[in-house]
């Protein structure tokens, strides 16, 4: 398995029991979706290392307290402190409408409702304080903050999200 095939699903945050439990900090706004899985791959140096899960259950709010196979002392739990854990993307559960995971809108057109064509959707920039569309057109970088109130539409089928943008701002971009 592929890093790119997998989406982050949190991180090994403490170690719960002398039994080699942990306790996982997850990245995602409906916990009780992970509560019964068989197997998990922690990136170790790198390389996507299956565990299977002997057993799990949530834990306070967002974390999940989980026991691996195999992971049967205070040792073995320390061997996975601190590293970050992942599914397979085929796990994440569908989203409709106008809500969408990043990795499958790249590749998408993006349309301004007021300026038409506005290129092709290269990347997500999610390090600033507001995440942002990253668009190429025709080399040239267009960038739009990814707020709720711009997204008109997200068109899966033709592979296009639809932007209402405030007036002057792809010009921007375009103006030399």
């Amino acid at each position: 398995m592929k890093k790119e095939d997998c989406f982050y699903l949190g991180k090994i945050v403490s170690k719960y029991s002398f039994k080699g439990e942990l306790l996982v900090k997850l990245d995602t706004d409906e916990p009780d979706l992970y509560d019964n899985l068989d197997a998990i791959f922690i990136d170790l140096k790198g390389n996507m290392v299956p565990f299977f899960v002997e057993s799990s259950q949530l834990h306070k709010s967002n974390l999940l307290r989980l026991k691996f196979e195999e992971v049967d002392t205070e040792a073995d739990a320390d061997a996975l402190m601190k590293t970050d854990l992942y599914l397979p993307l085929n796990l994440l559960p569908k989203l409709e409408g106008n809500k969408f995971y990043f990795h499958e809108v790249i590749g998408f057109t993006i349309k301004d409702t007021n300026h038409g064509d506005v290129g092709i959707l290269k990347g997500i920039n999610d390090t600033t304080a507001q995440s942002l569309f990253e668009i190429d057109k025709d080399g040239i970088e267009i960038l739009i903050p990814m707020n709720d109130e711009f997204i008109v539409k997200v068109d899966r089928e033709n592979k296009t999200i639809e932007v209402s943008t405030p007036e002057g701002l792809i010009d921007l971009y375009l103006e030399e």
